[in-house]
């Protein structure tokens, strides 16, 4: 006949492990308390205590659940190692590295620490493809084909009238238009080749995409540089920006504009500022900020750094802006015959008029330094 198993509290177990430490052996504890031996041998490895180096007792498991926490953060850090995703990842980024990951982590796992929902995943990845997806696939195919065949040469409208006429495929212009804008079709160039020089090193990508209104401090800088002349010669000042307050966080004036302008001005922003993991950092695709100096600084800080597309500084619109009303408003008022001269005017504009003093309409007609401020009170 078999016996109802009996359960016992936490505080039952400690107070046995407790007596067998106390002298007590397994056999009498087992005959006096109806527990068996094999239940006793564990509550006692279970239930026995360490004391760690500062005075602080833990059980074995106590232990064991701190060490399976330490390797779950350890699993954690290399997924996202791995993944190679910033904290500004993009939703389909952080799907294709769980997708590229998942023979080598728990898919569970994967979409926890990517913030992934897993239906989402699934949904992505498995589900069959919509007839109309699929007859797209199919027709791009026939353009690659016909785009090949005929040099490079045709757009959108003769590529419509070769479906129609070759292959029976009757769509509208502006489908192929789209369908050929989404295929990324190398162009014919009609110019004659010539030899580019490329100052820049590695990819150059744009991950502030022109928002330029941050819900923060320290999420997204901005830098740029321009010259003013002293005394018949140039000198450059390059700035760093805060995007969320449009405060001029650093500055620095030298006499060539090389990557020691920037770096200079990046250290010094970096130094005042208490910043996070995830900062981005942005500016135009200048040799200055495309250095492989300038690159490993940022990569030393986890920096993730971001360009403007090349000719087209409305990406960088805030530092323009800042620039062209220093000018408007001061340097070209004026003339500087010394770099301290110039350098002391500078100071004075930034430090007391734009940041201090002057309303910025972007911002609520509010100072840089009031609305950071504003924000620090709502935060401490």
């Amino acid at each position: 006949m078999a016996t109802k198993q009996t359960r016992y509290d936490e505080d039952f177990k400690k107070s046995i492990v407790a007596l067998y430490h106390n002298g007590k052996t397994q056999t009498s504890l087992c005959q006096e308390y109806d527990i068996s031996q094999t239940s006793l041998a564990k509550w006692i490895k279970q239930y026995s205590t360490v004391e760690t180096d500062d005075g602080k007792v833990l059980t074995a498991k106590q232990i064991k659940e701190m060490q399976k926490r330490m390797a779950q953060l350890e699993e954690e850090n290399l997924i996202l190692k791995k993944s190679d995703c910033h904290i500004h990842a993009t939703l389909s980024e952080r799907l294709d590295a769980v997708y590229k990951l998942r023979f080598r982590h728990d898919i569970k796992t994967l979409c926890r620490v990517l913030n992934v929902n897993r239906s989402t995943y699934y949904k992505h990845f498995n589900s069959e493809s919509a007839p109309r997806v699929r007859e797209n696939l199919n027709i791009k195919r026939v353009i690659l084909q016909i785009y090949s065949d005929y040099d490079k040469c045709l757009g959108a409208y003769k590529i419509t009238y070769i479906l129609s006429r070759d292959y029976g495929i009757n769509i509208s212009v502006g489908r192929v238009y789209r369908l050929m804008q989404s295929m990324s079709l190398p162009k014919m160039s009609t110019d004659k080749p010539c030899r580019v020089k490329h100052h820049d090193q590695g990819e150059c990508d744009n991950h502030l995409h022109q928002e330029f209104n941050q819900k923060a401090p320290n999420l997204v800088w901005a830098s740029d540089f321009t010259y003013i002349k002293v005394n018949g010669k140039w000198y450059y000042l390059c700035i760093v920006m805060d995007l969320f307050s449009r405060k001029i966080i650093s500055w620095h004036i030298a006499s060539n504009h090389d990557v020691t302008l920037t770096m200079s001005a990046f250290n010094k922003a970096y130094k005042s500022r208490h910043v996070q993991y995830g900062l981005i950092f942005h500016s135009d695709q200048g040799a200055e900020y495309t250095a492989f100096a300038f690159r490993n600084l940022l990569d030393s800080y986890n920096v993730v750094q971001s360009f403007s597309k090349k000719g087209y500084p409305f990406d960088n619109a805030c530092c323009e802006s800042f620039f062209k009303y220093l000018k408007k408003n001061r340097t070209n008022r004026r003339s500087y015959h010394t770099l301290e001269e110039l350098r002391l005017d500078i100071f004075e504009y930034i430090e007391n008029l734009y940041n201090n003093r002057l309303p910025h309409g972007a911002i609520g007609y509010k100072t840089p330094n009031e609305l950071e401020a504003e924000y620090w009170d709502q935060h401490a």
